[in-house]
């Protein structure tokens, strides 16, 4: 620890010294130290420079020394500010509370950009919009027998696409807002990094691909009306913050689509006595993820104007979200009953999933994001308990 401290303190010493971290296969070793371990600062020799930093900030932030400017530089591991005051002062924040470099990191540095405006390496809003797909293609299986694995991978492959198009959608429609959202102003478009004109590029070609995901699946007709019939929803639901105190009701509407499109694709009909229940546990749940992770920005959207749950429920947070889940929890069960779900496991893994959204709700502390952002991610397991329990009450049906 001491010879680090020694080398990094000698080459601020060096006038006009510039120091470059790289996280890569072979250069972590050099440049990664435990945040908990190690937090420092480095007085350079001359008293102009003070860098005050963490572990994480060797990932892949470069600074140089600057009199009197205040900066923001984008990366690709999610450092948010570096600030450079008068007295040459670096601080360098990251907003990711993922140590780990993501697979961003390792792509072309002009990919990059176009990566982290799909979330690429935020991948939880990819499972979030597979799981209810997951979920629909799973209950619509002939009772004792598995979801259909094709089916799964096209979905899986339309989550992947169609989530990065809805950032893009979103970012395009936030760039400004998004300039004053410290959670946010380092996104591509919002610090300047690829302009209007690339990101609709980029979109159009998202939604080709989308297309010829949905065109690859069975009873491909309806499917593809009914897959087109969401696409309001995802083009106008950035905006909602603008206008009502409900947006994660329309995130809820537009995220749990999927729901439809399981039982469609098997059956090339809708049955509503099993698919509306299941939608609405759907949007339920993510009423209680979403306003979770809205109480993160709710200091900032206050500010500008935009609206939530999080700010509409207030103090009230907690015991309403309690209702949502007790909701979800109550269609999860409704949608296995009207399909013929008989075997206990499918209404205990629905319990499981359940307390799982009670535990977070308990322990969801509404003013520090780390503990809302960790929170969020565990939505995966959620949805993951749901899909096993449709698939384990689908097979039980075999038994009884």
């Amino acid at each position: 620890m001491s010879l680090a401290r020694h080398l990094l303190a000698s080459s601020l010493r060096r006038p006009g010294a510039r120091l470059s971290w790289h996280i890569g296969s072979k250069k972590q070793a050099c440049a990664v130290f435990s945040d908990a371990l190690f937090p420092f600062n480095v007085q350079g020799g001359d008293g102009s420079a003070t860098f005050r930093t963490t572990a994480r900030s060797f990932a892949t932030q470069r600074s140089t020394r600057t009199q009197g400017k205040t900066t923001d530089e984008p990366t690709a591991s999610g450092f948010e500010k570096v600030s450079l005051g008068e007295a040459g002062t670096h601080e360098i924040k990251s907003t990711d509370s993922n140590d780990q470099p993501s697979m961003v990191d390792y792509l072309p540095s002009s990919m990059q950009p176009y990566a982290r405006l799909a979330r690429l390496d935020k991948p939880i809003g990819t499972m979030l919009l597979l799981w209810p797909c997951c979920w629909s293609t799973a209950i619509a299986a002939p009772l004792g027998s598995g979801p259909d694995l094709k089916l799964l991978g096209l979905f899986a492959a339309g989550s992947f696409i169609m989530r990065g198009a809805g950032c893009t959608i979103n970012d395009m429609w936030d760039a400004d807002f998004d300039k004053s959202v410290a959670r946010t102003k380092t996104r591509p478009l919002a610090s300047g990094e690829l302009t209007h004109k690339q990101a609709l590029g980029f979109l159009a070609v998202q939604l080709s691909a989308g297309l010829g995901v949905l065109l690859s699946l069975p009873n491909t007709w309806y499917c593809f009306q009914l897959g087109a019939a969401s696409l309001p929803f995802v083009v106008s639901y950035p905006l909602m913050k603008r206008f009502t105190n409900w947006p994660q009701l329309v995130l809820g509407i537009t995220f749990n689509w999927g729901a439809f499109m399981g039982w469609a694709a098997t059956h090339g009909s809708l049955d509503f006595s099993v698919i509306g229940p299941l939608y609405c546990s759907g949007i339920a749940w993510t009423l209680v993820y979403d306003t979770l992770y809205a109480h993160q920005d709710k200091v900032d959207d206050s500010k500008l104007g935009l609206k939530s749950t999080a700010l509409y429920f207030g103090e009230h947070t907690k015991p309403i979200l309690h209702c949502f889940a007790a909701l979800a929890m109550a269609n999860w069960s409704l949608a296995g009953y009207a399909v013929g779900y008989e075997s206990p496991l499918y209404y205990a893994g629905c319990s499981l999933a359940w307390a799982h959204l009670a535990w977070q709700i308990n322990t969801a502390i509404l003013d520090e994001p780390e503990n809302l952002a960790d929170r969020f991610r565990k939505n995966n397991q959620v949805g993951a308990i749901v899909f096993a329990s449709c698939a384990a009450g689908s097979l039980a049906a075999a038994a009884l």
